[in-house]
Formats: structure tokens, C-alpha cells, sequence
């Protein structure tokens, strides 16, 4: 018997039992949904953690001071420790292949207000003109903050959030300090496009507002530098930017060297924390391995529909053997071989696990598209997934069609023939 033929019988057989079929490949469809949309949802969430912690381009480097237990990720809003003083930012700014370096620590506001308006609790980060360059931070209208100026940038979510109608550029604004209630006026120089997102109990929100002040005049943190000797701002991380990405290792280790032979924050960390030098590609790496791990953890889950549904071809295709026997016999009887029948059963738990595996790559595919869009990440949809989903519905039909197939092939004419 020809390939051929066995699919067309193979074929008929599926369709003259619609209902059985169906509910047969229920359970290989749910388990190749379920890994497709979590895959997918994974992927898409990896896209919007990178573009949102790495920021800014392949030359930029992120220095902090950090407990050894600590993420390697850099944290958002320059919350590390308060440790680099100006005099630390300025001569990495004059290490050799340094294009840029600027600080970053932030005000917490109690509120924010806007034309008769205020919003609660906002962070704001104090900085220098630099830094959205080396963030790579695009600007909408207006221009970046000029240090000295009572000016701020907002990004589009920021200046929108106000009941009084949206901010525009060269309107006022105020926040309050939380930690003594100063009310702080500024101008808005310029609004920028937003980038990645927050998350609330782990839910993506999409883009958060957030708001960039320059470190004179508003910020008023300082500390003593030894160097200088005099008090100095203090800011909790730099930002720093090498003048090619050819040379961002050779300025990793000579802001390294600096660090821990002449500055400032030597004497500010305290002693169990340590210097971290982060790289655009070590943080992309990080971000990649925490959330593949998370991704392959929750696909395991997912994987335990696919063995229910591989155990449900098996138990089907065993029934129908048993339905079968007198057409097995009669098939002998004719001539048919042991290898006909084992391709005829073999064959027909392969298209019920492969036509399970395409539905459910279906299935997934949608599910990933509106998990993303209810969770607001970008959707990120990885094409192999399709391919690797009719190699499951394969794989799953040939191991659980092989023992009813090889059942099948082995059953005696004289007693096929003499079953009721």
C-alpha cells in the first residue's frame, strides 16, 4: 500500500468521527497554544524590559555602586548608591575615549501641578543637558534644559497627565519637595518621547510619565570630596558614553581604574559594596537570561498539556484498533503486510497530531497578540515557533500512534476475521 493511499483511508477515517478527532486533538492544541503564547508573550516582554533598562545605544555604560547581592541590571531613576561627587563625574568626563559622562540621581515629589492641576508622588530626575543624548532620548518639540535655568523636560505621558489639559513647551509647572515641602517652579524646555514602560504587580502598564530637571539649580544632596575638599553635589550613578563602540571595553577598564585608585566615591561606598561598570550588552544579556528563565519555566507548565494530549492519541488510537479488527483481518486477508497496517495507524495519529500542533499554533499566535496588547508590551512573534509546532504535532503523533500502530500490525487474520 502506497503512502498515498494509507493518507487517504488515514484521512477518511478522521473525518467519519469529527467529534472524537476533535476532542482527541483538544489536548495537543491547548498544550502548543499555551507554549506558543507564552513564548510569545515572553519574547515581547524581554523587547519592552531591554528597550526600557538598556536605553540609549551600544557606547553607553552604566556606573554605580551596588551590594554584591544586587541585579547586574541597573536600576531606573539612578536609585543606587549616593556615592560620585562632581569632581567623579567631571575627570571621567576627561578619561580618554569618554565622549560624555553625566550624573543621575533624582527629587522625590510629593506632588506635581499644572494650571490648577497636581498629581501625587512623582519622581524626578536631576541630571545634565547631556544625558539624552547618551540615553538617546528624542525630542517632540522644544529643547533639552540648560544647567543653572529653573527648567525641566517632560516626556509625552508627563504631559499629559494633568486634568488642566497637556503641557506644552514654555508653560510653568511646580513640584514640591517631600523632604522639606518646597515648592519648586519650572519651566518646560522641552518634551521628549516616551520610552518602555512600568508594571504594577507585574503587570506592564506601558509608558510611565517621567520628568528631568537639571542639577542646579534644584538638586541639593552633598558630601564631602577629598580631592577637592569641599562639599560637592552627590549623585547616585554616571552615565557614560565612549566615543565609538570600538572602545567601550578600553573605557569600562579605565573608568574601573579611576574608581578604585583616586575618586571620591572610594571614600563614600560603604566597604561590602563594589564599583559596577555596566555595558550596554552586559545589561541586554542579563535582561536576556532572567527572562528566558522565567519564559522556560512557564513553558514547562504549558508542555504538560502536550503529554495530556499525546496520552489522548494514544488512548484514541488504541480504541480504534479495536473498532478495526475485522478490517485489519480482511486487510490481511487481501494481502495487505504488517508494515501497511503500522503506516495505515501510524500515519493517521501523525495528522491528528499535526492538524492539533497547527490549530494550536493558531490559537497561540492570537493569544499572544492580545495578551500584548492587554498588557501593553510590543508584540514580539518569533516565526520558528510555527515550524517547530507541526514538528511537535510529529513528534507527538508518532509516539503516540507507534504502540496501537505496531498492535495493529501484529493482530492474526483468523482471529481479526472471527471478532464481533
Amino acid at each position: 500500500m502506497n503512502v498515498l493511499e494509507s493518507f487517504r483511508i488515514s484521512w477518511r477515517n478522521i473525518r467519519e468521527h469529527k467529534l472524537r478527532s476533535t476532542l482527541t486533538t483538544l489536548g495537543v492544541i491547548i498544550g502548543v497554544a499555551a507554549v506558543i503564547t507564552f513564548v510569545t508573550l515572553g519574547a515581547s516582554l524581554q523587547q519592552d524590559i531591554v528597550s526600557t533598562v538598556a536605553g540609549g545605544n551600544a557606547a553607553t555604560m552604566y556606573v554605580s555602586a551596588q551590594s554584591p547581592g544586587d541585579s547586574q541590571v541597573p536600576s531606573l531613576g539612578g536609585a543606587g548608591q549616593v556615592v560620585f561627587t562632581e569632581h567623579d563625574v567631571e575627570r571621567i568626563s576627561s578619561l580618554d575615549g569618554v565622549a560624555v559622562a553625566v550624573p543621575e540621581s533624582g527629587i522625590a515629589a510629593a506632588s506635581m501641578s499644572y494650571n490648577n492641576s497636581s498629581v501625587a508622588r512623582q519622581w524626578v530626575t536631576v541630571t545634565s543637558p547631556g544625558y539624552f543624548r547618551v540615553r538617546g532620548l528624542d525630542f517632540v518639540a522644544g529643547r533639552p534644559f540648560r544647567q543653572g535655568e529653573r527648567e525641566v523636560v517632560l516626556n509625552r505621558p508627563a504631559a499629559r497627565m494633568f486634568g488642566g489639559g497637556n503641557v506644552s513647551v514654555g508653560e510653568n509647572v511646580s513640584f514640591t519637595r517631600a523632604a522639606n515641602g518646597e515648592v519648586l517652579n519650572a519651566t518646560v524646555a522641552g518634551i521628549i518621547e516616551p520610552t518602555g514602560g512600568g508594571s504594577v504587580l507585574g503587570i506592564q502598564q506601558g509608558p510611565q510619565p517621567q520628568i528631568f530637571a537639571p542639577s542646579d539649580p534644584y538638586y541639593i544632596r552633598t558630601a564631602y570630596s577629598p580631592n577637592v575638599r569641599d562639599q560637592q553635589q552627590v549623585f547616585g550613578r554616571i552615565l557614560v558614553m565612549a566615543d565609538s563602540t570600538r572602545r567601550v571595553e578600553a573605557v569600562q577598564g579605565r573608568v574601573y581604574s579611576y574608581l578604585g585608585q583616586s575618586s571620591d566615591a572610594r571614600s563614600h561606598k560603604p566597604d561590602t559594596y563594589e564599583f559596577r561598570v555596566t555595558t550596554q550588552d552586559q545589561i541586554i544579556k542579563q535582561v536576556e537570561q532572567l527572562t528566558s528563565t522565567f519564559t522556560a519555566y512557564i513553558t514547562g507548565i504549558a508542555l504538560i498539556s502536550l503529554i495530556v494530549g499525546s496520552i489522548g492519541i494514544a488512548n484514541i488510537m488504541l480504541v480504534s484498533v479495536t473498532e478495526r479488527t475485522r478490517e485489519i483481518g480482511i486487510m490481511k486477508a487481501v494481502g495487505a503486510q504488517k508494515r501497511d497496517v503500522l503506516q495505515l495507524f501510524l500515519l493517521e495519529a501523525v495528522l491528528l497530531g499535526v492538524l492539533g500542533s497547527a490549530l494550536g499554533a493558531a490559537v497561540g499566535l492570537l493569544g499572544g497578540y492580545l495578551g500584548a496588547r492587554a498588557i501593553g508590551l510590543p508584540l514580539s512573534f518569533q516565526p520558528v515557533w510555527f515550524a517547530a509546532a507541526v514538528l511537535v504535532g510529529i513528534v507527538v503523533g508518532v509516539l503516540a500512534g507507534l504502540y496501537p500502530a505496531w498492535d495493529a500490525s501484529k493482530t492474526d487474520p483468523i482471529d481479526a476475521l472471527r471478532y464481533e
